[in-house]
């Protein structure tokens, strides 16, 4: 009877930064979320926040890249903006999905019909889709927690008509935001 040879091929883990910049803490909810749904699919994620990014040895020696950043009159916080830029020729090289949190409330269209994840695509993801040219690009909804809030941007709050326009709640959808982040595994442990 002959011998039966099994041959075990390693297979290495895939290593995934997540980087997120989060004002009050909702964007983080949501890579933490992002970066635990990786690690249960059998990805090596870690996620960082975008003020304190890994090194750039560190940066070089990840797979993939998940970076996303709250969202404020039309546009990613400085420090998330800053990483991609610094980054750029590394990420480049690497799948990269984006995402970005911002829009409250529970309507997904505006009075005008306007879908209000479309309209509310921060001005830096058109320069990115052209410098590090990411898989893809998500707008989550976020949350805001009026107590939290600086007293700039309770001021703001106070404005007539603000409060309806910037609610008070946690919108975010965490089954939307799971399903992405398992296809983002998905495509990460998918040979190419």
């Amino acid at each position: 009877m002959g011998t039966v040879v099994h041959r075990i091929r390693k297979v290495d883990t895939v290593r995934v930064a997540v980087v997120c910049a989060s004002q009050y803490g909702a964007t983080l909810g949501i890579a933490e979320r992002i970066g635990a749904e990786l690690g249960l699919a059998g990805l090596d994620a870690r996620v960082y926040d975008a003020a304190q990014p890994p090194h750039a040895e560190d940066v070089a020696g990840f797979d993939a890249f998940v970076v996303g950043s709250a969202v404020y009159m039309g546009h990613w916080l400085k420090d998330a903006t800053t990483f991609v830029r610094r980054y750029q020729p590394t990420l480049l090289e690497h799948r990269v999905w984006l995402f970005s949190s911002g829009p409250l409330g529970s309507a997904t269209t505006d009075a005008d019909g306007t879908d209000v994840r479309e309209s509310t695509v921060p001005a830096e993801i058109a320069d990115f889709a052209n410098t590090v040219r990411p898989v893809g690009h998500r707008v989550f909804f976020g949350a805001i927690d009026p107590d939290a809030l600086s007293l700039g941007h309770r001021v703001i709050r106070k404005f007539p008509g603000a409060a309806e326009k910037i609610p008070a709640g946690d919108f975010r959808n965490w089954p939307e935001i799971e399903a992405w982040a398992r296809e983002i595994a998905r495509a990460l442990l998918t040979p190419a």
